[in-house]
């Protein structure tokens, strides 16, 4: 559909190179000029400097800086009394014995007999994708006539503010994505955008937005423009770029995300910004706690990333959002793995959306090397050896590598340190400064690696990144794009490695299916993996100390908080006390619930496409449930009871769903379950011996016949009887089941679950 498009050389790279060049000048200026022969090369220099493609040598700014945000790291720690993890692994590294010698990636080259392979990966099966097509186009109008080739920003319609700060950026030719959704954009029709990885989305609703922006009612200051991102840090890395983009105009832009201060961020919104780039959560915070806060004047409604903000975790947040949003608005969603879910667009309120799709074709970056390194059932306990020989080896500098949990990210940062190798971590296990400063250094070049989870897997444009390792193969080939994307951008060259079990086998289909005959298959040198499963072998107690040391700084910082919380309660408690209540959309528990479901959905979707249990996926469940059963018995017996009758519950729920066939329980009393049946019960002999004991039932043992007849008798007392009766002869034939070999005990007050008599 779009034209071959050539990324310009970004902005940092330009930085790079016009200082080498500058350096090169003043080196060639302080030399003396000398023969003729040395005058001669330096002519053909300058021809073949002439045929190569001029940079230019004028100093570009870079739109990220993620410093800006929040105070340094070490201002953090001192002003928290703690120390680092370099600090942690440098004093354990001095106190400790020295562990194994470190294989040295010299030493591997010449000793190993056998070094790191590759070869084309051959796909076992060859499946057909199905069109879907065409099933959703109604709902979206059509965008034929759409061009997405610009020669440059001039074409399209941008102001001088908005075109001179491209300039200082270094933007001279717009991406396809751009070229097709500013122009339409700057009309105000809601868009639904999708490009690959790289090609320059922020900047593609940001220039319409901001141009519409300076032709506002100047003396109102209003809210008008709200970008909703899923992580914070994407959140900062848009707001830097709104603001390099808006540094020649009056537009004032706020970032609203959790981790910062919250007293700083009213502040900013009572000010009235006209752009607010924000986190769902926290700007929900401030719409309902804060003071003067409103969207009644919200023209512009933008998602990025917005497939990750209709999934499960974000989209009641998302629905309260566009419900306090005007109706008439613009709605702009981009993502480079749009969802196909009209339904979900449905919700946003969407006006006959256009579905602005760049490089359709080009499903994946062609600079891009993809690779799988197959951990066979033996190998996958030296996963970590197996990731180090590549590190030290192959991949040295600028990696960034994805672990599935924080505690395994932060593992392997330890190991990285204790390794020698310079290595930062992302995860939400860090302050929002420790977060923001392992970005920078990496941005820096300060540490070779970033290990992080998937906070770190959408939207961020780190300049240089060489190679991604997928340390945990992600859950789906959507994950998979967005991770692979951190590298490979904007026209450079970039490698992705994924670490594949034999339980991932779905996933690395639809890798070959996606990366066609490019795909290659990596295999490690043995002698080098047993070197480093050896070397951490060694270093596991260092490993254990570290994490003991952190965990007692944990308590000890807890500890100081709540002495420092107890403390301002006692000094302010007035004020605090006539603050009105804050309210909260969704608590820590509905949280914790929301993700639970999020997963079992995921977990639900994985059951369906994989029919076959491992062996090893049998065992692991084997052991889970037993984990279960022994959390369960330590259990105080209150909670085991209601645990135990609430499952009941659901069980005899599911039953009464199903069909009712010829095995029915006959003595199951229908619309009412086996608990509230008991309960009752229970309920009745409470009150049979209340009336006993208050003396409006006389107590008759020696009568036990079942003749009399209710005729002779007035209605009032032969009522009384019969119910008297009733009662006794009903706890007489439940007495054996109940009490069992203790008669002398008394009947407890709370209900005792089935599963009680079912083990006696």
């Amino acid at each position: 559909m779009s034209p071959s498009f050539i990324f310009d050389p970004p902005s940092d790279e330009e930085i790079e190179l016009s200082e080498h060049d500058s350096d090169e000048s003043d080196s060639e200026q302080s030399q003396p000029e000398s023969q003729s022969g040395e005058e001669s090369d330096s002519d053909s220099e300058s021809e073949q400097r002439r045929k190569e493609p001029r940079v230019s040598k004028k100093k570009t700014q870079s739109p990220w800086d993620f410093t800006q945000y929040s105070e340094s790291v070490a201002e953090e720690h001192a002003r928290r009394s703690t120390t680092s993890v370099d600090d942690k692994i440098s004093a354990v590294r001095q106190r400790s014995a020295p562990v194994v010698a470190l294989p040295d990636s010299d030493d591997d080259r010449s000793s190993d007999s056998e070094a790191d392979k590759q070869e084309d990966y051959r796909p076992e099966e060859e499946d057909e994708e199905d069109g879907n097509a065409g099933e959703n186009k109604s709902f979206f109008a059509p965008s034929a006539g759409t061009s997405f080739s610009a020669d440059s920003f001039l074409q399209l319609n941008l102001s001088r503010p908005l075109l001179r700060a491209c300039e200082v950026l270094g933007y001279s030719k717009p991406t396809p994505i751009q070229a097709a959704c500013i122009p339409l954009a700057l009309t105000g029709r809601d868009i639904c955008g999708s490009a690959i990885t790289g090609s320059g989305k922020t900047a593609a609703f940001a220039l319409p937005t901001l141009e519409r922006l300076l032709f506002r009612p100047k003396r109102v200051h209003a809210i008008r423009v709200l970008i909703l991102t899923p992580t914070r840090e994407l959140a900062a890395q848009v707001q830097s770029m709104i603001k390099s983009l808006s540094q020649f105009t009056d537009i004032r832009c706020c970032l609203i995300v959790g981790g910062l201060s919250t007293k700083e961020q009213e502040v900013a919104l009572r000010s009235r910004p006209d752009i607010v780039v924000a986190t769902p959560g926290r700007m929900i915070d401030h719409l309902r706690n804060s003071m003067s806060v409103d969207l009644d004047d919200l023209s512009v409604l933008i998602l990025d990333e917005a497939d990750r903000l209709l999934e499960l975790g974000f989209s009641a947040e998302i629905q309260e959002l566009v419900r306090v949003c005007p109706k008439k608005r613009q709605t702009m969603l981009f993502s480079a793995t749009m969802t196909e879910e009209v339904d979900d667009l449905i919700k946003l309120s969407l006006s006959k959306p256009l579905r602005l799709s760049a490089d359709p074709l080009a499903k994946r970056p062609a600079s891009l090397t993809e690779e799988v390194v197959r951990l066979r059932r033996m190998r996958e306990v030296n996963q970590e050896a197996v990731l180090l020989a590549m590190c030290s080896k192959t991949f040295t500098s600028k990696v960034i590598i994805f672990s599935g949990t924080k505690q395994a990210a932060h593992r392997l940062r330890i190991i990285f340190g204790l390794s020698g190798l310079k290595a930062a971590e992302l995860h939400g296990n860090l302050t929002q400064a420790q977060r923001l400063g392992a970005l920078e250094e990496f941005r820096k070049q300060q540490v070779d690696f970033l290990v992080a989870t998937d906070v770190a897997a959408r939207g961020l444009d780190i300049i240089g990144v060489q190679t991604v390792i997928n340390f945990a193969c992600p859950r789906d080939l959507t994950s998979y794009v967005h991770r692979v994307g951190r590298t490979a951008r904007a026209g450079r060259a970039g490698s992705a490695v994924t670490f594949v079990t034999d339980n991932d086998r779905s996933l690395l289909k639809a890798i070959a299916k996606r990366a066609g005959s490019k795909l290659k298959s990596r295999i490690v040198a043995e002698q080098s993996i047993l070197k480093w499963s050896q070397v951490i072998e060694q270093m596991e107690d260092q490993i254990s100390e570290v994490l003991q040391e952190e965990r007692e700084e944990m308590i000890l910082r807890k500890a100081e908080m709540e002495a420092t919380k107890a403390e301002n309660m006692i000094a302010h408690k007035d004020e605090i006390f006539s603050r009105p209540k804050r309210t909260w959309f969704v608590t820590e528990k509905e949280k914790k619930i929301s993700a639970k479901a999020a997963k079992a959905s995921l977990d639900k979707e994985d059951g369906s496409s994989h029919k076959m249990v491992s062996a090893q996926q049998a065992e692991d469940l084997k052991m889970k449930e037993k984990r279960k059963r022994e959390r369960e018995k330590n259990m105080p017996r209150k909670k085991r009871r209601k645990l135990e009758a609430a499952r009941e519950m659901l069980e005899d729920d599911e039953h009464d769903d199903k069909p009712k066939g010829k095995g029915t329980d006959k003595n199951e009393k229908a619309g009412l379950t086996l608990v509230d049946l008991a309960y009752r019960r229970a309920k009745a002999v409470k009150a049979t011996k209340r009336a006993l004991d208050s003396g409006k039932i006389i107590k008759k043992p020696q009568k036990k016949s079942n003749k009399s007849n209710p005729s002779r008798k007035t209605s009032s007392s032969s009522r009384t009887e019969e119910m008297r009766e009733l009662f006794q002869t009903d706890m007489k034939d439940k007495k054996p089941k109940q009490r069992g070999s203790g008669v002398g005990k008394k009947a407890q007050k709370s209900f005792k679950s089935k599963s009680r008599y079912k083990r006696k």
